[in-house]
Parts: structure tokens; sequence; C-alpha cells
């Protein structure tokens, strides 16, 4: 049987001195790197993100991971697919094979989590707000939905607030549109720069087996993985409607 959601975080907080209140937090990556590193201690924690907030940089960190472990020969998959949508059932399975690989092979050292990540904000969100239901806002006239006047009602002042209304329903839909047409704009160049990493990390692989290496492919490398300070994407822009982290 696999431990309880409360013992798998009371062991993660108590290892990475971290305050996650929810499995689903693990979906950022970071405290899957630092399990590893605490077993390690080689991982580059100057590269995780342990404030990440977007899903592009939740997949940064999970892509460290990923090459420490074929690094180490660690022959377990990593969703990233799935562990980066935050969700609990995907991330509660990785953190137990997480937790029972630790136990397996950590060599029972001192390990201090703040400073392998030299005091870098821990500051993930507990949770993302969904979007909220769908709410009417009261009609001019005060009544309630069982009022004898409806809003379509030709009752006089009444024809200025519906104009309101359907001014702000097409400037509504004319900014979901707009919003649309940026998120396939960003997918567009996104799926440029994965196919732009997976060629370099590709090459990297062929010139590191032959004994060699190129400073210009490991600074592009370097490019597509860093984060820079006050970059943010729009909020909402790539987490969807149903996740809870």
């Amino acid at each position: 049987m696999g431990e309880s959601r409360s013992e798998l975080l009371a062991w993660l907080n108590d290892l990475l001195q971290l305050n996650y209140t929810k499995i689903e937090q693990c979906g950022t990556g970071a405290a899957y790197c630092q399990i590893i590193d605490s077993i390690y201690g080689d991982l580059p924690m100057n590269r995780v993100k342990f404030n990440a907030k977007h899903e592009y940089e939740f997949i940064a960190n999970l892509k460290i991971l990923q090459n420490v472990f074929k690094a180490k020969k660690i022959e377990k998959p990593i969703p990233i697919e799935r562990l980066v949508k935050c969700k609990m059932q995907d991330n509660l399975e990785f953190v137990q094979w997480m937790k029972r690989f630790w136990e397996t092979n950590f060599p029972g050292h001192g390990y201090d989590a703040v400073a392998r990540r030299k005091g870098a904000p821990t500051d993930t969100p507990a949770t993302l707000a969904p979007l909220a239901p769908s709410t009417r806002a009261p009609s001019s006239t005060g009544r309630a939905s069982g009022g004898k006047t409806p809003v379509t009602g030709r009752r006089p002042g009444s024809t200025q607030p519906n104009e309101a209304l359907q001014a702000l329903q097409a400037q509504v839909k004319e900014m979901s549109s707009h919003m649309e047409g940026l998120e396939k704009e960003r997918d567009f160049y996104f799926n440029k720069l994965r196919d732009i990493e997976i060629l370099v990390q590709a090459q990297l692989e062929v010139l590191e087996g032959e004994g060699q290496s190129d400073e210009t492919l490991k600074k592009i490398q370097e490019i597509l993985y860093s984060t820079e300070e006050g970059f943010e994407v729009p909020e909402g822009g790539v987490l969807d409607e149903e996740e809870t982290f």
C-alpha cells in the first residue's frame, strides 16, 4: 500500500524544508529535482525554479530531472505531459515512486536543502484559482430573477442598461477571439522551440559519445532552459480550466 498524501507531504516538507500543502504542487517539477539532488548532490539546482507558476517553467524543471535520470541511468519514464497539469493522481503516483527510490538510494548524509537551492524563493501557489462560475449582475431595476419586469422588458430606463450589457458582451467576444489567436501563436512558437531543443540535445549526445563538445550548442541549450526574472506569460495562458493546483 502506498503512503497517504499527508504522510508524503510531511516527508517531502521535512526533507526539502518546504511548506507544500498539496501533492499537486509537485507538478512544478522543482521538488522532484531536489529529491534527486538530496541523493546525489550534483543536480544543477541553480537552474531549478522553485517559484514556477507557468507550465513552460514546469516543463523546464522536469527536463532537468529527465536529463539527470538519463545521466544516472535511472530507467523510470517521467510523464512530463501529465505531471505538469498538476493533477493529484498523476503526481501522487510519481511522489510515491520517488519516495521508494529515495529510501533505497539515499546514502544517509546530512542534506541542507535551503543551502543547495541558495535560498531561492519557494512560493509556489497552493492553488490556482479556477475560472469563476458565470454570475449575472443584478438588473438595473433591482428585482430578483423572479421579478415582474425581465431584463429585456421595455420599461422606461431599461434600454440603456441593455445596450451597455450588449456592448460588454461584444467586447468579451472580441477579447476571447483575440486571446484564442494569441494562444495559437504561442503554441506555434513553443513547438518550434521544442523542435530546436530536441535537435540540440540529440547533437550534444552524439558529440558526447565521441568525446567532443560544442560550446555554441551548449549556449543555445542554456538559453532554451533559462527563465529571466520579470518575464511572465499571461495569467491562465497555459493552464486549463480543470486544474485545481
